[in-house]
């Protein structure tokens, strides 16, 4: 493909130490039934051989272009390939997934079919399987519609908030009229949410129109042991992740929700789920008075004890422990860590 071609689609692919898996996942959007497209590999300052091996696969196939940048993180290196992307559609797909070999023709489909019904800002979404690194399936992270269904911002937002919804960007697709115009917030983890919901939030006739769900699978998410994830069974490990998703909580509350007024009562119950996912794996040595974000955190429980009570989509369970995490949260942290401790070890065989 030479310079002055404009493919039908682009994939970005940040990279980032995917040595042992790249060149797989390459292949599988390689042999795309959608032959018309190209492949933005950013390598996002690697320190094994995965920048060798973007190179190495740029020579192979003249629909690959291989960058090179200092490390800053997935949204950075996503963020470059959208500035070099040329396609008319733009996906992404990260270097330890797979994608099914039709994927983008029925992504395809599905964009086709919103621009004959005159949508041009939208998102197609495909159905996705959580698998291990032995293929072994995985439950299911997001439920898939039994249907084709097109979903409204204000709907498609509540599905996030409710967790009902696919906040990625890997099991979509985008017209690039519509996504050049957005950059990925760099510098936090949870990048995917929070920029789905800023398209969301944006006024009619500048953001998201809608998205359409597509009841097929195409995207095999890979959980590999090392990647960036809330499980640990080691208390002093503790992910960013926590942290960053409370923040972007909060920006729903202050943002999404003058768009959509009628989403409080979610965005409320998201930002005290949140916490309670915070609380329940903070480290207890973190859980002091120099800890701002933690007491801020406790705090934040304390002044919205009413909405605990009253938030209808909060079990009985999650209320018990907010309310519990309210009045005496290291206490609570450190008989959940023990309760947790013995049910890891019984299941590892080990007797305490």
């Amino acid at each position: 493909m030479s310079n002055e071609e404009q493919p039908l689609l682009s994939v970005i692919v940040p990279v980032y130490n995917a040595a042992p898996f790249l060149e797989r996942t390459v292949a599988s959007i390689r042999e795309q039934t959608v032959q018309d497209l190209e492949i933005l590999l950013v390598n996002d300052g690697s320190k094994d051989a995965s920048g060798k091996i973007c190179h190495k696969l740029e020579q192979e196939d003249p629909r690959i272009r291989a960058f090179d940048k200092e490390n800053g993180g997935a949204s950075s290196a996503r963020n470059v390939g959208l500035s070099n992307a040329r396609g008319t559609y733009i996906g992404f797909v990260d270097a330890d997934d797979l994608i099914y070999p039709d994927m983008y023709e029925k992504l395809l489909d599905g964009a086709r079919t919103l621009e004959r019904m005159k949508i041009t800002r939208y998102l197609v979404q495909i159905g996705r399987e959580e698998v291990d690194e032995a293929g072994q399936r995985l439950p299911d992270v997001v439920p898939m519609p039994d249907r084709r269904e097109l979903v409204t911002p204000r709907d498609f937002a509540e599905s996030l908030l409710l967790y009902t919804g696919d906040a990625s960007f890997c099991t979509g697709l985008l017209p690039a009229s519509f996504v050049r115009d957005f950059r990925f917030p760099e510098g936090t983890t949870g990048e995917d949410f929070r920029l789905l919901m800023e398209m969301a939030a944006m006024q009619e006739g500048t953001g998201l129109e809608g998205v359409l769900r597509l009841p097929l699978r195409g995207y095999r998410v890979v959980h590999r042991a090392g990647s960036v994830t809330r499980i640990s069974d080691n208390p002093s490990k503790f992910s960013r992740v926590y942290v960053d998703i409370i923040r972007h909580a909060d920006w729903c509350e202050q943002n999404l929700v003058l768009r959509f007024p009628d989403l409080g009562p979610a965005a409320r119950r998201f930002g005290l789920y949140e916490r309670l996912d915070y609380l329940l794996h903070v480290p207890i040595p973190d859980m002091t008075r120099e800890n701002a974000f933690y007491r801020g955190t406790v705090a934040y429980l304390r002044g919205h004890l009413r909405d605990i009570f009253r938030c209808p989509a909060l079990t009985a369970k999650n209320r018990v422990y907010l309310l519990l995490f309210a009045t005496a949260p290291r206490l609570v942290r450190k008989v959940h860590w023990k309760i947790r401790g013995k049910k890891i070890l019984a299941e590892r065989g080990i007797t305490a």
